[in-house]
């Protein structure tokens, strides 16, 4: 039985998201198996396609964790076959209206709730029992706010309907809303984009929605909880690999006293 988003959230709960942004389904069942509630592939960023994904989303089956995925755009090509393929949420970027995320939310829905055609190729497998009316029901849609006029359009944003939440892109927002004065990255302690990060959750909490933030660290995951996040991504399948790899290359220079290369990874 997988579980879902909402399952995770009516028990009050806080979903804890890995993300996978490497196309290979043994690294997605690694990441799957490492305690995270849920899991995102990730079509935008990511260095994977389609043809990536689908294979992911089986190596992933057997943990029971909701899959979700990152659509590249707001294309509802590629949306709906991510949900056939069996994604449980689509997050998806750039959202700066509220025309927008209606639009994006009706390729999300079966009729009458929005215009998503029908054909769980694989959905139909990988959720027993599936049917049009669940699936409306179950499948989370998560509208990025990333831009400036993102955040100027939030509360129109967040009343759209059948929205399910807001997911926070601390890169993109940071470089929207200072107008390129500041460096993209995540974990913000600028307190201008502080107060935009905790009005996002705070504006999503007002219209019964979701919030969720993309962080470099569990540390900081830990602050938007307290902000009123309920669903954090702490980093990324690369981060760790990179991050693992330049610790342990780092102990042993240190132990060995060799200088050898010098690492190129960037600092996540």
């Amino acid at each position: 039985m997988i579980t879902t988003l909402h399952d995770i959230w009516n028990r009050g709960g806080a979903v804890l998201n890995g993300w996978c942004s490497i196309g290979n389904p043994f690294s997605a069942e690694i990441m799957a198996a490492q305690g995270f509630d849920a899991i995102t592939i990730d079509g935008q960023h990511g260095a994977l396609d389609y043809s990536d994904a689908l294979p992911m989303f089986q190596s992933m089956r057997a943990s029971g964790k909701p899959i979700l995925a990152r659509a590249p755009w707001r294309e509802p090509g590629v949306i709906m076959k991510y949900l056939d393929a069996g994604a449980m949420g689509i997050i998806c970027p750039m959202i700066n209206t509220a025309e927008e995320a209606a639009e994006f939310v009706s390729f999300m829905r079966y009729p009458p709730l929005g215009q998503r055609s029908s054909g769980p190729t694989r959905a139909a497998f990988a959720h027993p029992g599936y049917n049009p009316g669940e699936a409306n029901d179950t499948i989370v849609a998560l509208a990025m706010i990333e831009t400036a006029q993102g955040v100027e359009n939030l509360e129109e944003i967040a009343a759209t309907p059948g929205l399910d939440g807001l997911y926070v892109g601390p890169s993109d927002l940071t470089l929207g809303v200072s107008n390129g004065a500041l460096p993209p990255g995540m974990d913000r302690q600028e307190p201008e984009m502080i107060e935009v990060i905790q009005r996002i959750a705070r504006v999503a909490r007002d219209n019964n929605l979701h919030a969720a933030l993309h962080c470099g660290s569990p540390e900081y995951a830990a602050r938007a909880i307290g902000w009123g996040f309920d669903m954090v991504t702490v980093q990324s399948d690369v981060n760790f690999i990179a991050n693992g790899a330049r610790a342990m290359v780092r102990t042993f220079r240190d132990l060995s006293a060799t200088e050898g290369e010098s690492g190129q990874a960037a600092d996540y």
